[in-house]
């Protein structure tokens, strides 16, 4: 490291401090490059970090959403600094280099040779780990990186109610609950929400009806009932790795309801991918081919690992719809789709948490504020629309970042895995972080490699 170069201590505003909900790779992301800055003696928040499963809790058997056996639908490489593009900390002296430098210690590859796996990984292809190996090195690169964690549940989200203090600097208090069953406050300038909130939500409350936590806590403890008809209700990452488990029990038909006009591949292509690493790109696209571009490659798709995986299977089958309600008949499970009916032993319903879940934990006086940066009704849509280059909701007082709702107005990679180190460079640059280029410069930058045409 005395080789990178490092700027010499002035006389700085106190850090901002930041609060991130949720231990995933967007708050490893967002910790390490600020750990980076800091090593290099530039300016960076004050970041700390709560969920009660600790880090990378939900791609571990136990976190609800999987049982930690399937592989990741994004390839490793795209770890917490790719794409390897800092623009936060100046371009003068080689300093953005040297953070991606820094970053790289903390990557996937640096990973694999800390633990002795690097050979086996290269000679098996580059496979894209399971979710138990990825969550081992979210904790991994915490470690690293000296991330501050709270272990605990949040249970109210509200203001700062220190009175001395200007309005401007208006900031976030949150109750959390401790896995010590102890309570506490936890106050800051700003709030970053990310992850998937519960899995528990399920369409009916009927014996024959489970949740993605139900399923696969019942897939854990080898207590899935037996059954001739599966129906899994959903068509993204979440119901391929159900669909993918299912094809290993003694299944006769596994059917995928979603609205979609049939299951799309996740697309992997070198056009696709441009568009999730580089986001910059997505400004010259107009709504229409942004929703078109989500819907196609991002949402109600399974990878193309899980799709191989089912081209010899004539068991899984496709129906087209929504399913407004499931109803008992006789001990199975009758779903409404649209006009017409189903009859099956099992459903798992995978459609996810609602992308609003975090509203639940709000105070009225929040709901308040967030109401009117909506300009009225909180809506997924409304909240999308208000996503500003620095991945918080615009007109927001105090700062709120929702990077998982910023896909359609600043790139589809902003809430996924595809680009966490832009994603982390747009959030610090909105707390002032590094030599602090506005949001909006970011977005702008003209930065892009120059193309050779052969």
């Amino acid at each position: 490291m005395s080789n990178l170069p490092r700027r010499r201590p002035t006389e700085q505003p106190p850090a901002p401090s930041l609060v991130i909900l949720g231990a995933g790779p967007k708050a490893v992301a967002v910790q390490a490059k600020a750990h980076a800055l800091r090593t290099l003696g530039l300016p960076a928040p004050t970041i700390t970090v709560v969920d009660y499963q600790g880090v990378g809790g939900n791609w571990r058997s136990g976190g609800g959403w999987t049982d930690g056996r399937h592989q990741l639908g994004t390839s490793p490489t795209k770890d917490i600094g790719f794409p390897y593009r800092t623009r936060i900390a100046g371009d003068t002296d080689g300093t953005n280099r040297a953070v991606d430098q820094t970053l790289l210690d903390i990557g996937w590859t640096s990973f694999l040779v800390d633990t002795d796996r690097y050979a086996w990984w290269v000679d098996h292809g580059h496979p894209n780990p399971r979710h138990y190996l990825w969550a081992d090195y979210l904790r991994w690169a915490a470690e690293k990186s000296r991330m501050t964690l709270v272990n605990g549940q949040v249970t109210r989200i509200g203001l700062r109610s220190d009175s001395s203090r200007p309005d401007s600097s208006r900031g976030w208090s949150l109750s959390i609950d401790r896995i010590d069953g102890t309570s506490s406050r936890l106050e800051a300038d700003a709030l970053m929400l990310t992850g998937p909130g519960r899995s528990d939500r399920r369409i009916a409350p009927l014996p024959t009806v489970y949740s993605v936590a139900g399923f696969w806590q019942a897939v854990s403890s080898a207590q899935l009932p037996p059954a001739s008809r599966v129906a899994v209700i959903g068509g993204g990452e979440t119901a391929a790795s159900i669909v993918e488990e299912l094809i290993g029990h003694d299944v006769v038909d596994i059917a995928v309801v979603s609205p979609s006009p049939t299951i799309f591949t996740r697309a992997e292509g070198s056009f696709e991918n441009e568009l999730y690493t580089d986001p910059r790109l997505w400004t010259d696209l107009d709504d229409a081919s942004r929703r078109d571009v989500i819907n196609r490659c991002d949402r109600g798709v399974f990878s193309a690992q899980v799709q191989e995986k089912l081209m010899a299977e004539d068991r899984v089958s496709h129906l087209r719809g929504r399913v407004s309600a499931v109803h008992d008949r006789d001990g199975m499970a009758e779903l409404r789709i649209g006009d017409r009916t189903e009859l099956v032993d099992l459903v798992v319903d995978a459609r996810g948490n609602s992308p609003l879940w975090f509203t639940r934990m709000m105070n009225d006086q929040v709901v308040a504020h967030l109401i009117e940066a909506c300009g009225g009704a909180v809506t997924p849509t409304t909240v999308e629309n208000r996503i500003g280059p620095d991945l918080a909701l615009t007109g927001m007082n105090p700062t709120l970042f929702l990077p998982t709702l910023s896909g359609m107005s600043q790139g589809p990679g902003m809430a996924n895995l595809s680009c966490l180190g832009e994603l982390s460079d747009r959030v610090l640059a909105g707390l002032g972080a590094g030599t602090a280029p506005s949001p909006e410069s970011l977005r702008r930058s003209s930065s892009r490699p120059e193309r050779t045409l052969l």
